[in-house]
């Protein structure tokens, strides 16, 4: 990597700065980079392992750049064959939040920020880097689904995989009420924002934004990701109640968890990160998998 930071020095007129890794258990796909010049000025360069993710956080952080709290894109670096994909942005300031650290006002400001990214609506479902959006939610979700059954075919037994496979078919239907197709963030949770002195600063990482339904987003909120106190979760709802109406979501709740599950688990699986970086992760939903069926 130290090959391609030069690169990154190069193209950005940064060579006199200093580069430094950010890792933290909830890193998934990209790399990151804190960028400190001489001068004190700092900011964050996120480098992508795949071009879709280059564009679509590139096209969401300028479409949110006026409506919610995103970083200011300062330059990019398109990837070509020398080079992957950047951006360099700013540093907001703040640190990720902690789920304990959630309080009602916060969880309200939260809620109320989730539900503008929803009121943004789109031609169909899928990649919005993509031309081929679908008008069937089932399509889009489908694809995405058998992704991570393959990604876990050599890893999970074949038992249980045929028993998220025919929980998943029996289900399916279910996505035909949803409410969509709109903007959707995909993995809304505490890692992905930052906060200072209990305001929230910035929604970062949005590489896996699609144009999806608005239940999905709510996934996280119940897969005990977020804070498990009731006053913060009716907080989070109100404040989204404040801009738009909440999703009746928790009929498909199960559904979603397990997609998401085995998702996860693929990525993890394919990173081979289950048994290191993203362990816990792993483990997580690992154990609502194995506990579903029974």
């Amino acid at each position: 990597m130290n090959d391609q930071i030069a690169l990154y020095q190069q193209r950005l007129n940064l060579q006199t700065a200093t580069f430094s890794r950010i890792d933290h258990e909830d890193a998934m796909v990209a790399i990151v980079y804190r960028v400190t010049q001489p001068n004190g000025n700092t900011f964050i360069l996120k480098i992508c392992d795949r071009i879709n993710d280059y564009l679509r956080e590139v096209h969401f952080l300028k479409f949110f750049a006026d409506k919610l709290p995103v970083p200011r894109i300062i330059h990019v670096v398109p990837p070509d064959e020398h080079i992957r994909g950047a951006i360099l942005m700013e540093c907001l300031p703040g640190m990720l939040l902690q789920p304990k650290e959630l309080s009602e006002p916060l969880a309200y400001e939260i809620g109320l920020c989730l539900a503008r990214i929803h009121l943004n609506r789109l031609p169909g479902y899928g990649d919005p880097m993509q031309s081929d959006l679908c008008s069937d939610p089932r399509v889009y979700f489908t694809l995405k689904f058998e992704e991570g059954l393959d990604e876990c075919s050599h890893h999970l037994s074949s038992s249980l995989l045929e028993k998220c496979r025919r929980y998943y078919e029996t289900h399916l239907d279910l996505l035909m009420s949803v409410d969509g197709p709109c903007v959707v963030y995909r993995d809304f949770r505490p890692g992905n924002l930052l906060v200072r002195d209990g305001k929230l600063q910035g929604i970062i990482d949005w590489a896996g934004a699609r144009a999806s339904f608005a239940e999905e987003d709510f996934c996280s909120l119940e897969h005990g990701e977020w804070s498990n106190n009731p006053s913060n979760k009716k907080s989070f709802l109100a404040g989204y109640a404040s801009v738009r109406s909440v999703p009746d979501y928790n009929h498909l709740i199960p559904f979603l968890r397990l997609s998401k599950a085995i998702a996860t688990i693929g990525f993890t699986v394919k990173r081979g990160s289950w048994k290191s970086n993203n362990a816990s992760l792993y483990q997580f939903n690992r154990y609502f998998l194995d506990t579903l069926f029974k």
